[in-house]
């Protein structure tokens, strides 16, 4: 994986220019010139840049353990005598977001009613309908359906946050139905690495475990689930540094031009994914000028099977004392970019540090 830092060096060259002075005879107005010698060192200057800090071993928490997936009773259906009546909640995947009724189909049969008081989508059906499977046993018969949910892209995003499933409802006769749903199984396996810039400023961009104390030891994520980003300049010989996140983009191969991709942060520090999606991703209340933190909640390409995102972040250090709208941490609320609490703006480019994140599943 690539990596790659934009320093921009100020280099102040002075010119020692030949001073005259001039001094006046007292007995008449000639002047006599004296010119002042160009100053020499004799020996080389011996001061040198530091030795950049020791690298710090990162402290993981203690008994870590990952979530384990539920599953969601969200479906469930009554076999009569020649119909089949399956409903299915909106909430389908039992994470608290109601899902599209287009996209959700049962054997390619689109939902015959919607009760919106109980956000659950119904579909009717004959046994023969919708694409239903017969199936002849030695003591019964079954009729096999295929519920189906595909996502489609959040807003204008090429975005999707869970991914397909399929859940098999079957009619017995002479015995007692039976309905499953499939477990949903994604998981990330991000990667994430502190890049050290000239000059030395070193930038960070890592996982955070939920509770914000440990950078996170597990490579696994649900889709849906937030991930916690910590960005962090450290500070060494230098004023004190505020750091921001200019933009962030997701690609699914490491480079920043290619399609499909997806900029969820970006006009120098907003972050867009809530406002796209309507989504929970947003920055959290800056407690200290030299770190930042947000959340983006997991996700992947509608169309992509690699199991792999690539995360792209321009990051920037800017003087803490400096102040200018061009430098945010604002976060989209109700369609309206807002900064969070005790958030203040920040000015003066130092360094521009490119940082960037494999995630996969």
């Amino acid at each position: 994986m690539m990596l790659s830092a934009r320093v921009v060096f100020c280099l102040f060259c002075s010119t020692l220019a030949a001073a005259q002075e001039f001094h006046w005879n007292m007995f008449g107005d000639q002047k006599v010139a004296a010119v002042q010698e160009k100053q020499s060192f004799q020996e080389p200057l011996s001061w040198r840049y530091p030795d950049p800090p020791a690298e710090e071993e990162p402290r993981f928490p203690p008994d870590f353990e990952l979530k384990a997936p539920l599953a969601a009773d969200s479906v469930s259906a009554v076999c009569g005598e020649n119909t089949v009546r399956v409903e299915v909640k909106k909430d389908l995947l039992g994470i608290g977001k109601p899902v599209q009724a287009a996209d959700v189909t049962l054997g390619g049969c689109p939902a015959s009613g919607e009760d919106q008081e109980a956000q659950v989508l119904v579909f009717e059906s004959e046994l023969h309908g919708c694409g239903s499977q017969l199936l002849m046993l030695e003591d019964s018969f079954v009729y096999v359906f295929t519920l189906l949910y595909m996502p489609s892209p959040l807003g204008d995003s090429p975005i999707i946050r869970t991914r397909d499933v399929t859940v098999s409802i079957q009619c017995h006769y002479q015995r007692k139905h039976d309905v499953s749903a499939g477990l949903l199984k994604p998981t990330w396996t991000p990667f994430s690495i502190t890049k050290a810039s000239e000059e030395s400023l070193y930038f960070s961009l890592r996982l955070m475990t939920d509770d914000w104390q440990f950078p996170r030891p597990s490579t696994q994520f649900l889709l849906g689930d937030m991930m916690k980003f910590e960005v962090s300049v450290k500070q060494f010989h230098h004023t004190p540094l505020r750091v921001t996140v200019d933009s962030c983009v997701a690609t699914v191969v490491p480079n920043i031009d290619t399609v499909p991709r997806y900029s969820f942060l970006g006009n120098n520090g907003c972050l867009y994914d809530s406002q796209l999606t309507g989504s929970s991703s947003q920055f959290l209340p800056r407690s200290r000028d030299d770190t930042l933190q947000f959340e983006l909640e997991a996700f992947r390409f509608q169309q992509d099977n690699s199991g792999v995102i690539y995360i792209t972040c321009n990051l920037r250090a800017t003087a803490a004392a400096a102040v200018d709208s061009s430098s945010k941490a604002c976060t989209f609320s109700d369609g309206a970019a807002a900064p969070p609490a005790a958030e203040q703006l920040d000015t003066l480019y130092i360094l521009e540090n490119l940082e960037n994140l494999e995630l996969s599943f």
